[in-house]
């Protein structure tokens, strides 16, 4: 069996090996990476020799590293991305390039809809009915959604809701509020199978499942970069962030809004942040736009849109698709009997 692992901005780890009686045998570890001295890759491949094949990828890497024996210099690479090869080697985690995904950029729809597919869809995909989805949001109407965990006291001007005439709704991924009006951010989400994230810590998986888009970002001019736990940023500031929610079922719901031109003086009347809060957001005045996105490539939203699925598409395996009618249904049957409930938004007060 092999497995691969690809570093992000490291080097590429593959791991081929047997199973005897439920047991790791003839492992041979290989790469692109560097390695010094190079008698440790002996050591590597002994310390997994053995191992249950039911090893989680923490039981492997304390393996990995209580074996070593001397100072080892390992470049490009680390246990942690063996044992995540040893993982998919046997079957337990799959790559990007295990799977078709199926992207979906449809008409515009109320943002609450949104937020129900996002519970809607994860469900497809654990039933089979579905593949691994990236699709990108279009919405009609302003909103502000709220993290799972967030206090709408703590985080909402009601006045200024009222003001702006704009709803509010609670995701249920955690995270910061959102605050969206047409054509003022990019949103995606990405709906995949566990196995993509098997043996990744949390932290790590956000960065993972984002690396496709810091290339994109990259194709429309923004050098971004992640900061941890769930930031992407450029030199100039704040462009998004990303949240997660990891269904029971063996799907986890990722997605990121972007800011492309948001009036700032309306986000302030309707969200209870400080000004400084938008100070890394790539904007000099909290008075005026927080627009990292437009300023820095000079693009309409919809040409950047254009050019993130072009490279999603380039880099995956990928085929178009749209909405089915039975998920519009269900996902409108959420809006009324959950998300625009008070009982769900106002869960914390």
């Amino acid at each position: 069996m092999r497995g691969e692992f690809k570093v992000r901005g490291g080097k590429l780890v593959a791991v081929d090996c047997d199973i005897e009686n439920d047991r790791l045998a003839n492992v041979n570890i290989s790469g692109d990476f560097f390695l010094e001295p190079d008698t440790a890759l002996e050591d590597l491949n002994a310390a997994l020799t053995g191992m249950s094949a039911s090893s989680s990828v923490e039981e492997l890497k304390t393996r990995m590293d209580r074996e070593l024996n001397g100072e080892i210099a390992m470049i490009g690479f680390s246990t942690e991305a063996v044992a995540i090869a040893v993982r998919r080697a046997l079957g337990q985690a799959t790559g990007w390039y295990d799977h078709t995904f199926e992207v979906i950029h449809g008409p515009a729809m109320h943002p609450a809809m949104h937020v129900a597919l996002d519970q809607v869809l994860p469900g497809e995909i654990a039933a089979g009915r579905r593949g691994p989805i990236m699709r990108i949001w279009e919405w009609d109407a302003p909103l502000v959604v709220i993290g799972s965990f967030q206090s709408v006291k703590n985080e909402i001007d009601p006045e200024g809701l009222a003001a702006h005439d704009i709803m509010l709704v609670r995701r249920i991924s955690g995270g910061g509020a959102m605050f969206m009006e047409a054509g003022n951010c990019i949103t995606y989400s990405l709906i995949v199978p566990t196995s993509l994230v098997e043996g990744l810590s949390f932290e790590r998986s956000y960065s993972y499942l984002d690396d496709w888009v810091m290339g994109a970002l990259a194709d429309v001019g923004i050098n971004a970069h992640y900061v941890p736990l769930n930031d992407i940023a450029s030199e100039v500031g704040k462009i998004g962030g990303a949240a997660q929610k990891r269904f029971a079922n063996g799907v986890v719901l990722h997605h990121v809004t972007m800011a492309y031109d948001i009036d700032a003086n309306k986000m302030l009347d309707v969200l209870r942040i400080g000004r400084e809060k938008l100070s890394d957001k790539g904007t000099r005045s909290a008075n005026k736009r927080v627009d990292p996105m437009r300023s820095q490539t000079g693009m309409a939203r919809e040409d950047i849109i254009d050019a993130f699925i072009k490279h999603f598409e380039g880099r995956y395996d990928t085929v178009r698709s749209d909405y089915r009618p039975e998920e519009i249904a269900k996902a409108e049957e959420l809006v009324k009997t959950k998300f625009l409930s008070e009982e769900w938004t106002y869960r914390v007060p």
